[in-house]
Parts: structure tokens; sequence; C-alpha cells
């Protein structure tokens, strides 16, 4: 009798169940961890800085899709290498879960489904696929913790360019004034958007036009370095624009197409220069010979990698289902008893911090011989979604305050109570003339942290590890004259030492645990 042919196993070239069981786990993480997803497409949606997250994925299924004849004489081999990646890659996004730390999240989300592709069809595909599947990862909203480094270069150029011109100005921090009018350089004049449109960009240019990976590389660089300084010389042009118009032109609506136009032209050019170094041939893969390709692979092992993957993926966010279930535990109000001289005074200034989702917040003014200071503190009893003593929404003041100018943010060491410590301290200018000097820290298990990324990570930590994760956000303000700030300084370090007790005792007693 004939011998049947094997209907479990994987013909050794092009079979297509490695293939199709590789876009199903795709779509099922996707589906798995589709908060996580969505949380992406969100900020694709409301941000223009991050439009360009909706072209990623159709992106790198063109770049797979113009590898098929390539891909096709490679043999798929389950790889569980890939599986320990995937683990590693869950593990960092419970983490970055617990942490609420969405960026993190999505790029772990994204490493998991380049883990997933490679245990599935094993290594060789993978170093074929590695460009395609490591672009995905330019679909995660990455990049709003360079605005304020870069307003800040962005202002150094222009203030300099405008001195070296024979304009005199008059800078605060990143707002300046010359003799036509004022100008700030806000979160829109960072360059952020053109900084992350031609880093995208550059990249893929970059992979389809040169085949070595030493021109790849200096065109990447050159796509990092020339929006920066294209950034900076466009609102140094819109600045003197407006100066040499008399403030009729460059204001309003040409303002950004300005902007817009030159950013275009600098594009057009890094890629006209670029097209001269070209390399016409086909980009070529790592992937190694025909000749080593291994024989047929049986049905039965990609099922059961498959089924691994899920597996192993899912634990992670049936886990952080049932973190998040969790009861709050019971907390008490928030009081703080005077303490070293100082007595309860009446509010002395209209400001307000914009710290959100506290479980208790306490806000009082103090003052010591006629020197008034501002306490406000925000407890969090547990991190979650909107509930964070770490979030992007808590700051001194919103973009373009009507009424306050945030004209210096920084980390400043201190002295405190004869022993040294970080603060992060701002300098704010209020229209009705008023100066507020603040200082901000974080006391976390009666440990001050100011290092937003430290807190993050031990609060993530302690939540996963089912320990204590409550925080405490510490805020203190007083009033300064121009150039009389030592005086303020020593005045917030004074009453820092003097309530640092009953600020420890205001966290113990409001936690129930």
């Amino acid at each position: 009798m004939p011998r049947l042919p094997d209907a479990l196993t994987v013909p050794a070239r092009g079979g297509w169940l490695p293939t199709g069981l590789a876009i199903a786990l795709v779509l099922l993480l996707i589906a798995a961890f589709w908060p996580t997803f969505y949380s992406m497409a969100e900020v694709w949606e409301r941000s223009e800085t991050f439009a360009h997250g909706y072209l990623i994925f159709p992106i790198s299924a063109w770049l797979i899709w113009r590898m098929r004849d390539e891909l096709t004489g490679l043999q798929p081999q389950p790889d569980l290498r890939g599986l320990l990646v995937l683990a590693a890659a869950g593990l960092g996004w419970l983490l970055a879960d617990a942490g609420s730390v969405n960026v993190a999240a999505q790029a772990a989300f994204i490493a998991m489904l380049v883990a997933a592709v490679w245990t599935l069809l094993g290594w060789q595909v993978f170093r074929a696929l590695l460009f395609p599947l490591m672009f995905l990862f330019f679909a995660v909203p990455v990049g709003e913790f360079l605005i304020q480094p870069l307003m800040g270069v962005t202002a150094d150029f222009t203030v300099a360019m405008l001195r070296a011109t024979g304009i005199p100005v008059y800078r605060e921090g990143t707002f300046f004034s010359i003799p036509s009018g004022d100008w700030s350089v806000v979160e829109g004049c960072s360059g952020l958007r053109y900084l992350i449109a031609s880093i995208t960009l550059g990249v893929l240019y970059a992979y389809l036009t040169f085949r070595s990976w030493r021109r790849r590389l200096l065109f990447v660089v050159a796509a990092v370095i020339v929006p920066i300084f294209a950034n900076s010389g466009r609102a140094y042009m819109i600045v003197m624009i407006a100066h040499l118009s008399d403030m009729k032109l460059a204001l309003g609506v040409d303002h950004y197409i300005y902007g817009w136009v030159f950013f275009g032209f600098v594009m057009l050019l890094l890629f006209w220069v670029g097209s001269f170094w070209r390399e016409d041939e086909r980009p070529q893969s790592d992937a190694p010979p025909r000749g080593m390709a291994a024989g047929d692979v049986p049905a039965r092992a990609f099922w059961r990698t498959g089924v691994a993957v899920l597996v192993v993926a899912s634990l992670w966010p049936a886990y952080a289902l049932w973190l998040s279930a969790r009861a709050l535990p019971a907390m008490a109000q928030l009081q703080v008893e005077p303490h070293g001289g100082w007595q309860s005074a009446g509010a002395f200034t209209q400001w307000t911090p914009h710290w959100v989702g506290a479980d208790r917040q306490l806000r009082q003014s103090f003052v010591q011989a006629d020197h008034p200071v501002l306490l406000e503190l925000n407890y969090y009893a547990t991190q979650r979604q909107g509930a964070e003593l770490i979030n992007s929404q808590n700051f001194m003041i919103r973009q373009k305050d009507p009424a306050w100018s945030n004209i210096g943010e920084t980390v400043a060491g201190v002295t405190i109570g004869g022993q040294p410590r970080q603060v992060r301290q701002a300098k704010l200018r209020g229209s009705n003339g008023q100066r507020l000097l603040v200082w901000q820290w974080n006391l976390i298990d009666q440990r001050h942290v100011v290092n937003d990324q430290i807190a993050k990570l031990v609060l993530a930590a302690d939540r996963v590890l089912l320990k204590r994760d409550d925080g405490l956000s510490v805020l203190i303000a007083t009033p300064y004259e121009d150039g009389e700030m030592d005086a303020a300084v020593t005045i917030l370090a004074r009453f820092a030492a003097d309530m640092d007790a009953p600020i420890g005792r205001a966290l113990d007693q409001v936690d129930g645990r």
C-alpha cells in the first residue's frame, strides 16, 4: 500500500503555516494588549508630532512584502531563545504598566511582537526581517522628554544670532525681549515634530537608498543634527521677519507656514545631497545562503510554539488586571501641624500648581517673621492610570498660562537641616509682578526622591511585588524680589528643615496600611 504524504510537516520552502501563524500571533497579541496599542493610537490621533505612527505598521508590512522572493529561500524553524526575550519584554511591560509609564509599556509591547516572530519563525527569518521589525519601534510616540532641552537650544541659538546681528536682547529663561516686541520659546517652537519626522524618514531613506551600514549611519546622524539647527534657524528667521516688518508678519498663521515650508526645503535638500551617494542595488539581507536551510519541520512544532507564545504573553496582562482590581486602602485626611516657630497664615498668592488625581491634598500657608511659605501636599495611595505621583500632567504651570510664566526650572542641590539634598527648583513670574521660588520633591517610604525615572521604577516594582506603593509630592514656595534669590533659598531651606518631621508624620498617618 503506498504511503500517504505526511500532512503534519511544513515544506522546507515557502510553507504557508508558519507565515499564517505569525500573522495570527501578531493580531492576537494586539488584541491581548489592546489598551497599550490603543494608547499609542490615541497619541497618533491627537498629536501632529506623532501622526506618522499610523503609517509605521503599513510601511513595515510593505518592507516585508518586498522581500518575499528572498524569504521563500529560508526555512522557518521555531527558536525558543525568542521566548526568553518575550518573557523579559513582558516583565518590562508589567513594570511599565504598574508605573503607568505608557511609552515604556508601548515599547515593551512592540518588543513582544518582535520576539513572537523570532520565536515562531526562527533566527534565520528573524535576521532577514530585522529592519522591518525594528522599524515598528517608530510607532511608539517617544521623545517628549526632549522638549525642554530643544527649547533651550532654540532659545540659545536665537538669542545669540539676534545679538550677533546687533539687536539688543533681554532674556529670562525661554522668554526674551527685543526693541520691537516680546517673544517666548514654547513647546511648539522646540522643533520636536521636525526632529521626529526627520529621524523616521531618514532611517527609512537610509535603509532603502544605501547598502553599506557606514553610509546608513552617517545619513541617520545627519537626519538628527540637521533638523535641530534648521529649527533654530527657523526660529531666528521668524523673529527677524516680524522685527523687520514692524511686527506685522510671522505672528499668525504665517508663523507656522514659514516653519513648515522652511523645514520641507531643508529635508528636500538633505535627501538631495544624500542621493549623490546612493547605491541603487537592492539592500541585501543578512540571512544565510539557501544551502543552509534546514529540513522539513513538523507542523505540530509551530502549533506548540504558538501556544507557548500566547501563554507566556498572556501572563502579564492577566496579572496587571488582578493588580488593578485591588481595592484602595483606607485613608485619613492629610494634616500637618505647625512646627519650629511657623504659624498658619492666610493665602499670599493666587498661583496653584497643577497636580492631578491625588487621593488626598493639602494646601496651606505658613509664616515666620513675616516670611510666608506655601505648602502643598499631594498624596497618591497607590499608582494607577490617572492617579500617579509621577505624571506628565503634574507641573508648575500650564504652557501659555495667561497669569504665570516659568522662567527657569532645574534640579538644584541645596542644604536642608545641614544635609545636602536635591530639589526640583522653579522660578515663576506672575502677570501681577509677583515672583515665586518653588521647590518640589517626592516622599516614597520616607525617602526623598527627585529623579522621576527612579521614582517610577521604585513605585512600579513595589506595586508588582505587592508592597506599599504610595507616594507624596511635597511642594513649597515663597515670594522673592528680583536679585534677592539667596534670601528666598534660605527661607525655603529653613521651612523644609523645620517641617520635615511633621510632613513625614502626615505621610505615615494618612495611610492606614
